[in-house]
């Protein structure tokens, strides 16, 4: 039997690039002996019996981290008056901060900057805030505290995963790609009428954790309180995929 490649690929959106690919290698090569199915002969350097595979794996999961940016913003005849204003403003939000019981090492100073206005008749700053929380419930909560604290800009809201799911989840990903391109490569050699009899090669590309981000929006109705109601924020699933290409050697069914 002639040594032959197939090559192919398992996942959405791949299979048409990789047709073109399957027809090159087994398409007849320019001055080169055609068999009787009129494949061409390998190469010289042909390395032997090969099907290649690119499979994709994707797991979806609840958040369990929320980023939140949350800041506030100034304005005055100087830039001392600016800066002295921020100050205060930034401190009253780091006591609310205090009072929701969040860890130090979870509030982090971000931006910060003052300037004079276009006009060039005063200054305006701003100056915020990084939050992080272990328990992606409590953004609507923080909001609302910190909105009531004085904060003047709420970005979106980034709800992610932490390191340890992360990683776990990423190997799941990783798990899924390979058990797609395993199942792949064995339709093909069934196809073809040889056995896989080892893996030469694997390859990962596209591994990583796609964050879901939301945007907090006020609610202009009042509840039957009479106060506006508490925000609430659902975030969909976060996506961790994974591809992976994988080289299978091959041999002739017994």
């Amino acid at each position: 039997m002639d040594r032959r490649q197939f090559l192919a690929a398992s996942g959405v959106g791949v299979a048409i690039t990789t047709a073109g690919c399957v027809d090159g290698v087994l398409g007849t090569a320019a001055g080169s002996e055609s068999d009787a199915n009129g494949r061409g002969a390998p190469p010289e350097d042909d390395p032997g019996n090969a099907i290649e595979v690119r499979g994709e794996g994707v797991v979806e999961v609840e958040p369990d981290r929320a980023i939140l940016t949350i800041g506030v913003e100034a304005s005055g005849e100087t830039a001392d008056e600016v800066t002295d204003e921020l100050a205060g403003d930034a401190e009253t939000l780091r006591e609310a901060f205090d009072e929701l019981e969040l860890p130090e090492e979870n509030v982090e100073s971000g931006r910060f900057d003052v300037r004079q206005v276009h006009n060039g008749t005063g200054y305006e700053g701003h100056h915020s805030f990084r939050v992080e929380l272990d328990d992606p419930d409590r953004a609507g909560e923080v909001i609302d505290a910190a909105t009531a604290a004085g904060a003047d800009t709420v970005g979106r809201v980034q709800f992610d995963l932490q390191d340890a799911t992360r990683e776990e989840r990423r190997n799941e990903a990783l798990d899924r790609a390979l058990a797609n391109a395993d199942e792949e490569a064995a339709h093909i050699a069934s196809n073809r009428g040889v056995e896989i009899t080892g893996t030469r090669s694997v390859s990962t590309s596209d591994v990583g954790v796609r964050p879901v981000y939301e945007t907090a929006t006020d609610d202009a109705a009042a509840a039957e309180g009479g106060g506006a109601p508490p925000t609430q924020i659902d975030a969909g699933p976060v996506r961790v995929t994974a591809s992976v290409t994988v080289t299978y050697s091959f041999a002739d069914a017994e």
